[in-house]
């Protein structure tokens, strides 16, 4: 994601478009909001849709967003609120990630030691015990989003007072 935000910084910049970033700032928060979306579809505040694929594309968007935000916030030293913003969307990116990468091998690690006992020709309830810590693990990794929505409030906040704080301060 840095990579390409530095390329197409890099390419507005010997193009001469380097003014371009402010746009990508509302382009970036726009694709962000939608994202939300997903979130809507999940308290079933939207019925239409299969949850699996708002997810694929709220991580889509968001990737997207994120990257026309950083390319929009530059290497600008000149204000502390767009960094704590620009720092909580890196935490709220990589949460969203990490999160998603440590459900998916839990849910996987379940799934192959229950294919092995099976194989073993276990018992149901025996079977149970034994991956109890498993089917914890599992749920554990559920509640992740606990952990990323603060996250991401707190970045919205800081994103929404530096959209205030430029309306209110620029000529």
């Amino acid at each position: 994601m840095v990579m390409m935000t530095i390329g197409i910084d890099y390419i507005l910049h010997d193009y001469q478009l380097a003014g371009v970033g402010r746009y990508l700032g509302y382009a970036g928060t726009f694709l962000l909001l939608l994202s939300f979306i997903y979130s809507l579809r999940k308290r079933k505040m939207i019925q239409s849709g299969s949850p699996r694929k708002w997810l694929i594309l709220h991580e889509y968007l968001a990737w997207v967003g994120s990257i026309l935000l950083l390319v929009h916030a530059g290497i600008h030293f000149n204000a502390i609120l767009p960094w704590l913003a620009v720092i909580m969307l890196l935490i709220s990116v990589a949460s969203g990630l990490v999160g998603k990468f440590l459900l998916k091998r839990s849910f996987e690690r379940l799934d192959a030691n229950r294919q092995a006992l099976m194989d073993t020709g276990m018992g149901k309830e025996a079977m149970d015990r034994k991956l109890f810590l498993d089917s914890i693990m599992v749920d554990a990794m559920k509640q992740w989003r606990s952990i990323h929505l603060p996250i991401a409030f707190v970045f919205g906040l800081f994103s929404l007072l530096h959209i205030i704080t430029v309306f209110m301060f620029s000529k």
